[in-house]
């Protein structure tokens, strides 16, 4: 009865996929957004969000039960949770986030057991406007804050923005990617 659930299951499933080449299937287009994970670009879109003002600022789903990811704190350091760490710089002088992971590789195949499409924001706020330059990597901004330049904070804001994309050439298997260049 199990091998029989579990294969119904599988064609069940696979017709949801939609296996058949259909020219007419419907779609759906997202900003794409760029940030950076260790030095490479990477693409993302932002589908829902913990806090209603930057949900309508990112046109997601106001989702405040993403905040019951947020574990109490301070974390037990062997607790594991879903959640995984994006910088934002809420004053502007960089406009891309960065990101503590990626899917290694790309897609279905990705066995990366950090990766998580689901983020806690921390913020980074530059305390020394002289030394303002384009952070591109988790360990960048831990050498910034080492040198007094930055000052990173938690916040409870939690987003989906799962990873699309890494490089200019590399995007998720049966997906088309626009790039103004």
């Amino acid at each position: 009865m199990p091998r029989i659930f579990i294969l119904f299951s599988i064609l069940f499933l696979a017709g949801c996929a939609g296996l058949k080449k259909d020219e007419n299937h419907a779609s759906i287009t997202f900003p794409l957004l760029s940030g950076w994970h260790e030095g490479q670009k990477v693409y993302y879109i932002t589908t829902d969000v913990s806090v209603p003002e930057m949900a309508q600022a990112m046109n997601a789903n106001h989702a405040p039960r993403l905040l019951d990811a947020i574990p109490e704190y301070p974390k037990p350091p062997g607790l594991k949770t879903v959640l995984e760490r994006v910088y934002g710089f809420p004053n502007g002088e960089q406009k891309t986030s960065v990101f503590a992971s990626m899917p290694a590789p790309l897609g279905y195949t990705s066995q990366d057991q950090h990766y998580s499409p689901v983020w806690i924001m921390w913020t980074v706020e530059w305390l020394q406007p002289d030394k303002v330059t384009e952070l591109r990597s988790e360990e960048s901004i831990f050498q910034a804050e080492d040198k007094g330049w930055v000052k990173l904070t938690r916040t409870n804001v939690v987003v989906n923005c799962p990873v699309v994309g890494i490089g200019e050439d590399t995007f998720l298997p049966k997906t088309r990617a626009f790039i103004p260049r």
